[in-house]
């Protein structure tokens, strides 16, 4: 691994443990309830994904959520830019993590597939 990768890598950590607690500090407790699952910055981390936990939540409350998201960032980006000393913060992206959903119905698919197997023998 280069140092570039690990300052990389050391930022997406940073922002991870951070980005939680800014969001403990807002006013709007829905906001407090968010799971942040991963950072990842870009190279330069001028920006940074920030993908959250989708299991709670309706479709409508995940379309509200990210509008009040995206009027927090920078209030979350201050929090962070001064927390670290940083001249100045990643500009936040938020996403709901949908990974984890299609990796649950990708293996239903393979236990289907492998009981009409068993079902067949």
């Amino acid at each position: 691994m280069t140092d570039a990768q690990i300052k990389l890598k050391r930022t997406d950590s940073i922002l991870q443990e951070l980005i939680p607690e800014a969001l403990s500090q807002l006013n709007d407790n829905r906001l407090h309830e968010l799971d942040v699952i991963e950072v990842r910055c870009s190279k330069g981390r001028d920006d940074a994904k920030v993908y959250i936990d989708p299991s709670y939540f309706s479709e409508q409350e995940k379309s509200i959520l990210l509008k009040q998201l995206k009027k927090a960032r920078p209030i979350i980006e201050d929090y962070c830019m001064k927390d670290q000393g940083w001249f100045r913060s990643p500009k936040l992206k938020f996403e709901f993590d949908e990974h984890l959903k299609k990796a649950q119905t990708i293996d239903e698919l393979f236990k289907k597939i492998s009981k009409e197997n068993k079902d067949e023998s």
